[in-house]
C-alpha cells in the first residue's frame, strides 16, 4: 500500500523522555496542580501570580530540554517520505521544530509565546512573565502565556480537520486520548479512510479505535515505526 499523506498527533508522552512532565500519569502535572487553578481563564484571573509562576517554570524546562530519538525520527520521516507529513501537536514545547520538523501545527499554542488578553497581540515571551508586563502593541497590562486553556478553542482546527480528511495514515503518539477535540481525531481520520496507528507507553482511552498499536517508550517505538514506514515508501 502506498501512503501518500501522513498525519501525526503528538502528546506529552513524546516529550517525556526529554524531561518534560506529562499530565495524567502518577506524578504528572495535574497531580501537582489543579487544572482549575493553572489551566483555565478563570484560574488565571483568580491568581495571576500562581499561573505566571507555573508557566515560567514550564518555559524554563522547555528551553533547556533537548529533542529525543522520537522527535528526530518524525523529522526524518518528513525529510525522507515521498508524500506529505504533517505533525499536529498538543505540546507547547518546540522540540519537534528543533529536531528538524517543518510542518508542525501547535493546536494548544506555544509556551515560548506571550499573548495580550486585551488586543490579541502576540510576541516572544521573556524568560519570566508577570502580571505587570505591558503589551508592546496596545500597552495594556493583560499579558498571559500564549497557550490554550481548558474551555478555550484550540488553534488551527479548520486546517487540522482538512488534513485529517485527506490522510492516508493517521498516527497518535504519546497522547492519553482523554482531551477533546484531539481524542476524536482517530475517528475523523478513520472515517476518511485512513489507516490508524497508536504508539504509546500504555494503551490510551481510545485504543480500540486504532487498527494497529505499538506500546513502549516513544524513543524505541517511534524510530522503529518510522523505519518501517520508510521501508514501505
Amino acid at each position: 500500500m502506498t501512503t501518500e499523506k501522513i498525519v501525526i498527533l503528538t502528546g506529552a508522552g513524546i516529550s517525556a523522555e526529554s524531561g518534560l512532565g506529562t499530565f495524567r500519569d502518577v506524578g504528572g502535572l495535574w497531580t501537582q496542580h489543579r487544572i482549575e487553578d493553572v489551566a483555565t481563564p478563570e484560574g488565571f484571573h483568580r491568581d495571576l501570580d500562581l499561573v505566571h509562576g507555573f508557566y515560567n517554570t514550564r518555559r524554563a524546562k522547555a528551553a533547556t530540554a533537548r529533542p529525543n530519538a522520537a522527535h528526530e525520527a518524525l523529522a526524518r520521516l518528513e525529510r525522507e517520505h515521498p508524500g506529505e507529513v504533517v505533525v499536529v501537536t498538543q505540546n507547547v514545547d518546540d522540540l519537534h521544530e528543533r529536531a528538524g520538523s517543518r510542518s508542525v501545527l501547535h493546536m494548544h499554542g506555544r509556551i515560548a509565546g506571550a499573548l495580550c488578553g486585551a488586543c490579541g497581540g502576540r510576541w516572544q515571551a521573556p524568560d519570566i512573565m508577570s502580571k505587570t508586563d505591558v503589551c508592546p502593541t496596545c500597552g495594556a497590562t493583560a499579558t498571559r502565556p500564549d497557550v490554550v486553556w481548558f474551555g478555550e478553542i484550540p488553534h488551527h482546527m479548520d486546517e487540522i480537520l482538512r488534513h485529517l480528511s485527506q490522510a492516508d495514515l493517521f498516527a497518535a503518539i504519546g497522547t492519553s486520548g482523554e482531551v477533546y477535540p484531539a481524542a476524536a481525531f482517530v475517528e475523523e481520520a478513520a472515517a476518511a479512510g485512513a489507516h490508524t496507528v497508536e504508539l504509546n507507553l500504555d494503551p490510551s482511552a481510545h485504543v480500540t479505535a486504532f487498527a494497529e498499536t505499538f506500546f513502549g517508550p516513544a524513543t524505541e517505538t517511534v524510530p522503529r515505526w518510522v523505519a518501517q514506514e520508510l521501508a514501505r515508501s
